[in-house]
C-alpha cells in the first residue's frame, strides 16, 4: 500500500506498507518521526527510514523507496469512482460520514471506513475517488514480484484492508490521538 499524502501534521510525504507472504509486515517511511506515528498506529514487524518518492504524470505512476521500484497505470473511471468523486472534501473528512458508508464499503471484502487500529488509536477514512490499477511492475530487495493480482488475503495493517482489485483511491484519512482527532 502507497501513502501519498499531500497534506498532513508532517508536511508532504510519502510511506509504503509491504506485507508479505509469511505475514511479515513491513513499513517504508520518509522520517523517524513519519516512521514513529505510522508505527505507532498500524502494526510491523520492520520498520525502515529512507527516501520515499511518488511521482504521477497521468494515468502513469512511479514510487521508489529504499529497496522498491514500483511503477503503474490506472485505468478509467468506474461507477464507484464516480461515485466517491462527487463527495464534496467537507463531507468526506466528517467521522459521521465515514460511520454511514462503512456498512456500505463492506461489500468489498476487508474494506471499511471506519475502526480502532492495532494499537487502539480511532480511525475514519473519507474516500473520494477510485482508479483501477490495470497495470503494474514491482522489484522488491532485487526479486520481480509478478504479474497484478487481487489482494488476497486482506492486508493486516489496521482494522481494515484494500480493496481486493488493486486501485489508487483517494482518500482522507483522520486518525484520533488520545481523545482528539487529527487529519
Amino acid at each position: 500500500m502507497v501513502g501519498h499524502w499531500a497534506r498532513s501534521p508532517f508536511g508532504a510525504f510519502a510511506d509504503v506498507m509491504i506485507e508479505r507472504e509469511d505475514g511479515e509486515r513491513l513499513l517504508l517511511a520518509p522520517t523517524r518521526e513519519v516512521a514513529d506515528f505510522i508505527a505507532s498506529t498500524y502494526a510491523f514487524e520492520e520498520v525502515r527510514v529512507g527516501p520515499v518518492r511518488v511521482r504521477s504524470t497521468g494515468t502513469a505512476w512511479a514510487v521508489t523507496a529504499p529497496s522498491l521500484e514500483l511503477r503503474f497505470v490506472t485505468g478509467g473511471r468506474g461507477m464507484l469512482g464516480w461515485l466517491l468523486r462527487a463527495v464534496p472534501g467537507s463531507l468526506a473528512k466528517r467521522p459521521a460520514w465515514s460511520a454511514l458508508v462503512d456498512l456500505p464499503a463492506r461489500v468489498m471484502p476487508g474494506v471499511r471506513t471506519r475502526g480502532r487500529s492495532g494499537t487502539g488509536r480511532r480511525e475514519w477514512y473519507g474516500a473520494r475517488d477510485l482508479l483501477p490499477i490495470v497495470s503494474a511492475r514491482a522489484v522488491f530487495e532485487g526479486a520481480e514480484l509478478g504479474p497484478l493480482a487481487p489482494v488476497e488475503p486482506p492486508v493486516r495493517f489496521g482494522f481494515g484492508s484494500v480493496p481486493r482489485k488493486p486501485a489508487a483511491v483517494r482518500v482522507t484519512t483522520t486518525v484520533g490521538l488520545n481523545g482528539v482527532r487529527s487529519a
